[in-house]
């Protein structure tokens, strides 16, 4: 078992670890003797204080708004690094993944809504089915080693990042409300530091996170998300070299990206992924809410990233990966219907309502195991199909 584990990609154990730890979460909610250990956990009070100035919130909250910030910091630094000189730093590159991003977003959103009805009091939550999990799809990817096309790797995860931007500014513009003026002001001061060092060069690491700190307490009292602080600092961080020849982004995004995949997204997971089992009915199963998630990751994502795609290399409008095969594609595209972190995120901002969110859990749950499972199989079948007998039509086509 251990010589297995050494030799799986670390792609492969941190979807390995994040699916354990949120089995471990259903079992917690589930079985009798840990579900008051479990909810009494999440719900202990934490509380922080300076002088009069206090933070108290719920370990669950602590790990939504504060661990989260941290992630969605990762996140910041990983889309800023494409779009500077990576896959999304030239417009043939970023093309197809952006519209495919952009079809995975809509059609899900549709599905949503057309299921709930768009004056349904749970049509509020037509974001969480258009968001994709790049641990998880890319821990299922990396089952299949160099039987997929390094091309189709380099889609999913820059289609991951567009996904991730747009999540961001979702969360900003739909989820923020009660906002307060004199934090803001408070944030916009220090957006302004930020900005500052950064335009004079400034490369130590240690300002930008103590700004970057009272940029989240700020945040976090003003009505907007905190992780969106998060957010802010990762964009702020210098990916120019310093005098010693490294660069501060890369440095953070290297030595965090552990932190954050074999720590933080496990830790939400078990956090969140509860969802009581006991007394499940069909009912529950095909309630609106539940169907209208499940739906719009498995199909709407599937529909939306796959028509979205082959429409732009049809149109000529973006350049098909290289050696890779309509069926890969097409298994990439389920893949991508795997949301379980981001949905769930989104999940807990819509919804605040133990009904709801017990719905928000079952759907995202049962929409991305049937992406996951469905993708692995199509994959798997594409990957043992020889290279010969695809042919010419049967390759994504170029134009």
């Amino acid at each position: 078992m251990v010589s297995r584990l050494a030799t799986m990609s670390n792609e492969t154990r941190a979807g390995l670890l994040l699916a354990l730890a949120a089995l471990a979460g259903v079992l917690s909610e589930n079985i009798a003797f840990l579900k008051p250990s479990y909810d009494a956990i999440l719900t202990t009070y934490i509380t922080l204080s300076v002088g009069d100035a206090a933070i108290s919130k719920p370990i669950l909250l602590w790990i939504n708004d504060a661990l989260m910030a941290v992630f969605f910091f990762l996140v910041a630094l990983e889309i800023k690094k494409e779009i500077v000189e990576g896959s999304l730093s030239e417009w043939r590159k970023a093309a197809l993944p952006v519209y495919g991003a952009v079809g995975g977003m809509v059609v899900p959103a549709i599905v949503f809504v057309g299921i709930v009805g768009i004056d349904s009091a749970e049509a509020v939550g037509w974001a969480i089915p258009a968001a994709t999990d790049i641990a998880f799809a890319l821990g299922v990817l990396s089952l299949f080693g160099n039987r997929v096309p390094p091309a189709l790797k380099a889609f999913l995860l820059a289609l991951a990042v567009v996904d991730d931007l747009a999540a961001i500014a979702i969360i900003a513009v739909f989820y923020t409300s009660n906002l307060s003026l004199a934090a803001l002001a408070l944030g916009a001061i220090g957006l302004a530091a930020l900005l500052g060092l950064n335009l004079s060069g400034f490369k130590r690491k240690a300002p930008y996170v103590l700004i970057g700190i009272f940029l989240w307490v700020c945040v976090l009292k003003s009505g907007v998300h905190a992780t969106l602080a998060g957010v802010a600092l990762g964009f702020a961080i210098p990916i120019g070299k310093d005098r010693e020849g490294r660069s501060p982004l890369k440095t953070m995004e290297h030595g965090l990206h552990p932190y954050v995949a074999y720590f933080v997204m496990p830790i939400f997971a078990f956090a969140n992924a509860g969802v009581p089992l006991g007394g499940l009915t069909i009912a529950d199963l095909t309630a609106p809410l539940t169907l209208a998630i499940a739906l719009g990751l498995f199909l709407g994502k599937q529909i939306g990233v796959f028509g979205f795609a082959w429409s732009a290399i049809r149109l000529g409008l973006a350049d098909a990966p290289k050696g890779a095969t309509l069926l890969q594609l097409y298994g990439i595209a389920l893949l991508a219907g795997i949301g379980f972190t981001m949905s769930l995120f989104i999940g807990t901002l819509a919804f605040a309502e133990p009904e709801y969110q017990n719905a928000v859990r079952l759907g995202v749950l049962g929409g991305s195991i049937m992406s996951g499972v469905v993708g692995a199989l199509v994959l798997a079948h594409a990957s043992r199909v020889p290279v010969a007998r695809h042919g010419a039509a049967n390759r994504v086509p170029a134009v």
